[in-house]
């Protein structure tokens, strides 16, 4: 059976983990509402002030490589 919860640990393991090459095919694998979801989370993270420091720092990393592949 899928475990889903494992999934989702998965793919912020990969967003979060502050490697180019690992933040891009992750989220390149996700479906469009997918991947909305997970940007509108990522600013969250780098706005909001309930994050801790290196959560914020991996979250930026994150979104500076997804918009790089969009240029």
């Amino acid at each position: 059976m899928f475990d889903q919860e494992a999934f989702l640990e998965k793919v912020w393991d990969d967003l979060l983990s502050r490697e180019t090459d690992r933040i891009i095919t992750r989220f390149l694998s996700l479906d469009p509402g997918s991947q909305k979801t997970v940007l509108e989370h990522l600013q969250k993270m780098v706005s909001e002030t309930d994050w801790h420091p290196e959560q914020v720092t991996s979250a930026k990393t994150a979104l500076q490589a997804i918009a790089n592949t969009e240029k």
